[in-house]
């Protein structure tokens, strides 16, 4: 059964926690974390792009010249996709990206997403975390004393507003809940970072 270190704010160690193994101690699947990160990234696609045909382009509606005895290559219209300021050849229209996962791939994913973590030594519990005001300094020399200066991502049992307000100014450091944890954001973050009730709620819905 996996262990981690129990961190107070300061960063020295308070207690040991044993993690579920069902949940922080499975063989990481590879091709399933790929195949929910394509998945994440493709939902977030708005889908928005979008480009003229020759249908759509105005003009071009008389023949250029007349079909033989000119020289010219036939030609039956100025907005064929040929000619400058034409019509584009299958032009991208809006769309949506998105797609569905079964649901046993998504918590493979996600165990494995968590397991990662914990094997290579990227997860650290807090035991607890809390501000008496908005203070993004506070936030920052945390996470100094917790050795994640780089991207991080904080887990909260629940919503708290003065450490989501005091986190959001800091680059590449995001918060998030239980229930909004995906693949993708624990995947690309360099630290881990779990309030030690979070993990407890994370075990009960993945255990």
């Amino acid at each position: 059964m996996p262990k981690v270190a129990v961190l107070d704010m300061a960063g020295k160690e308070v207690e040991q926690l044993e993690l579920n193994e069902s949940v922080f101690g499975i063989e990481p699947n590879t091709a399933v974390m790929l195949h929910m990160v394509k998945n994440y990234l493709a939902n977030q696609r708005q889908g928005t792009q979008s480009a003229l045909t020759r249908a759509e382009v105005s003009g071009g509606g008389r023949k250029p010249w007349r079909q033989k005895g000119t020289g010219h290559a036939r030609q039956g219209s100025t907005r064929a996709p040929q000619w400058t300021h034409g019509g584009i050849v299958f032009a991208p229209k809006p769309r949506d990206y998105s797609y569905t996962v079964n649901k046993k791939v998504r918590r493979l994913a996600m165990k494995s997403a968590l397991s990662s973590k914990v094997l290579e030594n990227d997860m650290i519990v807090l035991n607890s975390l809390s501000l008496e005001e908005y203070k993004t300094k506070t936030v920052a020399s945390m996470l100094k004393a917790l050795g994640s200066e780089k991207k991080a991502l904080i887990v909260l049992p629940e919503v708290d507003e003065k450490i989501i307000a005091s986190a959001k100014n800091i680059p590449g450091v995001k918060t998030t809940l239980v229930n909004t944890l995906n693949v993708y954001d624990i995947l690309n973050a360099d630290k881990f970072i779990v309030v030690k009730d979070a993990v407890a709620q994370i075990e009960e819905v993945y255990a």
